[in-house]
């Protein structure tokens, strides 16, 4: 397959040259044969478009480099290769990698900048069951080490560092990352390394994740990390609801990230805001701020629609979802943290969530004790502070909230408002438990605990929610064309 932009650079003289033998060949042929063959021309060619944040001036298949996607032939390399010349092109106006219908084995492979991954609608990337494809990375500074050991971790199926102007995106083509060889690992207890995610991007601005299906992830499935300026929209994310640490979405230490119009099905939290873990997130310093969540659908038995934390070490500020649906979700928005943990979670808005078969709707966790090592400082105390819920109805309820702080360091400025809660038939006796909190609210069914005092019917709309755009909000995507000539 040949890709041909529309945007592509000739020469003046190829151009004159190309169209003088048209010309010519148009007047030989003549008649109906030649209006049959214009025909014929035209049908070997596919308009490609799609939004992004960036078009390019060149493109290529994977074929180009020796792909074949049989599902069986291992195209590491091919990967590899074409991502390393088309790198060439980021000053002249960047590139992109068309991945065609197909089966495509492959290891992990690098990104770079300005540039544009594309899967074909019946493309699937499937991740090598080969641990000799896994290259072993460092543990992340704000962590310490990886999540499943104390060692490093496997490489992402696609990573990159570094970069700016990033896009992987499609026509709803599927990454599947064959997570289940990962998961036997993980439960026997056999794994040398941290699992390996989907998607890893570190230290990049201008990022973009769309229109793509993620399936069987080993672990979290869209991990940006210490980057900037990031949109994720129109993901679908499939895995067993029972698979370990399958999370959908991970915004970890980044600024500036818009997550939309995203489905989830997940074996952990779909969507968990995080900034480092105990001593090693406090000492990196790099909070997740500025962060949009709207329009997220859910389903997860066994963990939240939204997770704050526990990582949160090196704090998370100003978080503002709306529109959220959860169905058969364990919690709705939770905090998670710890002592030792430090950091703070702060500002935080949701407003506008439907929830259906919970088991709490409001979820906040200061006992969490899941600790990177044994340094960690029992001094270090998490501030938890402006948590704002409104315009929440959910059905079929197990219990309310489990709203938890920390002895002696309150979670304080809890506001909730306009929210109507029907419990499930077999739901706890006591609807609300808090301990160590502070808040208000106001129009909330079932009447909360006594450490939230109803401000009176009134003041329904009393918990903030921001009217102003971030910077995400103003980036705006384009449509870009493309001509495939098969």
């Amino acid at each position: 397959m040949h890709i041909i932009p529309l945007s592509s650079k000739m020469e003046k003289t190829s151009w004159l040259l190309v169209v003088v033998l048209g010309v010519v060949l148009i007047s030989l042929l003549g008649g109906a044969e030649g209006r049959k063959s214009r025909i014929l021309d035209e049908s070997s060619y596919y308009d490609l478009e799609y939004s992004a944040i960036s078009c390019r001036a060149h493109s290529a298949s994977i074929t180009d480099f020796g792909g074949v996607g049989d599902g069986k032939t291992l195209n590491t390399k091919a990967f590899q290769e074409a991502v390393s010349q088309l790198s060439q092109y980021a000053s002249d106006g960047g590139s992109q990698l068309i991945v065609p219908a197909g089966q495509w084995l492959t290891g992990s492979f690098n990104l770079t900048s300005h540039f544009t991954l594309f899967l074909h609608k019946d493309a699937v990337l499937l991740a090598s069951q080969d641990i000799n494809e896994w290259a072993v990375i460092d543990p992340l500074p704000s962590y310490g080490h990886g999540r499943d050991t104390a060692g490093g971790r496997y490489i992402s199926l696609l990573f990159g560092t570094n970069l700016t102007d990033v896009i992987i995106t499609g026509e709803n083509g599927t990454i599947d990352g064959q997570g289940e060889i990962w998961w036997q690992k993980f439960h026997s207890k056999k794994l040398k390394y941290t699992r390996p995610y989907l998607i890893e991007i570190m230290h990049s601005d201008n990022i973009q994740i769309s229109v793509i299906t993620l399936v069987n992830s080993p672990s979290w499935n869209i991990h940006p990390v210490y980057s900037s300026n990031i949109i994720v929209k129109g993901i679908t994310i499939l895995a067993p609801v029972k698979s370990p640490n399958t999370d959908g979405i991970n915004p970890d230490s980044c600024t500036n990230m818009r997550i939309e119009d995203n489905y989830i099905v997940s074996g952990d939290d779909c969507v968990a805001v995080k900034s480092g873990w105990d001593e090693y997130g406090i000492n990196y310093g790099m909070p997740t701020s500025q962060l949009i969540i709207r329009r997220l659908t859910c389903i997860s038995p066994y963990s939240a629609a939204i997770a704050l934390g526990s990582e949160m070490s090196g704090g998370i500020q100003d978080v503002r979802a709306e529109d959220i649906t959860a169905i058969n979700t364990e919690s709705g928005v939770r905090i998670k943290t710890g002592v030792g943990r430090g950091g703070f979670v702060k500002d935080v808005y949701v407003k506008g969530m439907t929830l259906h078969t919970m088991k709490w709707v409001f979820w906040m966790t200061g006992n969490y004790g899941q600790h990177a090592d044994t340094h960690w400082d029992p001094n270090a105390l998490p501030e938890i502070k402006g948590i704002n819920y409104r315009d929440v109805v959910a059905e079929n309820v197990s219990m309310a909230a489990r709203l938890e702080g920390i002895s002696g360091d309150p979670f304080t400025g809890i506001c909730i408002s306009n929210v109507t809660i029907s419990m499930a038939k077999k739901a706890k006796k006591y609807p609300w438990t808090c301990t160590d909190i502070e808040g208000i609210t106001s129009g909330v069914q079932p009447p909360p605990c006594q450490l939230l005092p109803d401000q009176g019917p009134e003041k329904t709309e009393m918990c903030s929610f921001p009217t102003e755009n971030l910077a995400i909000d103003n980036i705006e995507m384009q449509r870009c064309s493309y001509r495939l000539n098969y």
